[in-house]
């Protein structure tokens, strides 16, 4: 059996991809996620709860989320037959909130330094295997009409565009005014998700290596990405 009309968004700032997509394809509220565990409305394909077989069983079309590299994923989505939206974060931000995203779970309870936990990253030894494969990967198929290849720095630069790309890349129908409405009550979440007590200061803003990487670091951290992905044509912003 297949997954079929699924989408799926993985990678980098999936919390809050996740919920401005079920706010897009719903034509939901943002007070209204709030109330919701948005986790048990959006599962995720490779954790064992709620499981496979429960995944199956829900009403197409589904939103799946996952982590897992491009060739792991079912074959409908290599095939075409489902959709995938991939968000990527750039890697200095994103090594930050991974460490803080460590530190902030009991199942982890990672203790060891943000020094050693860059080094772990850089050398591609953290969970789901090295980042620059997977963003490289999924890069290669970012032209494929089933595709939708997103950066987590358009959400606070440019949002109403990424807005209108999601509402075309998911086949929902909305006027002028809809879109408008949809777009300030994406900015309403973005805004709730990122200053959200539970969360590390600023940890959803763009920038935020700055405030931990050493001038050392951040040289080393510059030669490992270039090396990795100097063949690559993929973009980031560091700065906004």
């Amino acid at each position: 059996n297949t997954i079929c009309s699924l989408s799926l968004f993985l990678c980098a700032g999936t919390g809050l991809l996740q919920e401005v997509v079920y706010l897009v394809s719903q034509g939901a509220d943002p007070d209204e996620i709030g109330l919701m565990n948005i986790d048990e409305q959006l599962p995720v394909l490779e954790y064992p709860q709620p499981g496979l077989d429960i995944i199956k069983e829900l009403t197409s079309p589904r939103l799946i989320k996952s982590h897992l590299p491009y060739r792991f994923l079912p074959s409908d989505l290599h095939n075409g037959n489902s959709k995938v939206i991939y968000m990527a974060r750039n890697p200095k931000d994103l090594v930050v909130s991974y460490y803080q995203f460590h530190r902030s779970l009991r199942t982890m309870s990672y203790r060891g330094t943000f020094q050693e936990f860059c080094r772990r990253f850089m050398n591609d030894k953290l969970g789901y295997g090295s980042w620059f494969e997977h963003v490289q990967e999924f890069w290669e198929h970012h032209m494929d009409a089933n595709v939708l290849f997103l950066k987590y720095e358009d959400m606070h630069k440019d949002l109403a565009t990424m807005v209108e790309q999601l509402v075309r890349f998911l086949g929902v129908s909305y006027d002028k005014a809809q879109l408008e409405g949809m777009v300030e009550h994406c900015h309403q979440l973005i805004d709730q998700c990122c200053n959200a007590e539970a969360l590390p200061v600023g940890r959803g803003r763009v920038g935020l290596w700055k405030d931990i990487f050493t001038v050392s670091m951040n040289e080393k951290f510059d030669l490992v990405y270039k090396q990795k992905m100097g063949k690559c044509d993929l973009t980031f912003d560091f700065y906004l």
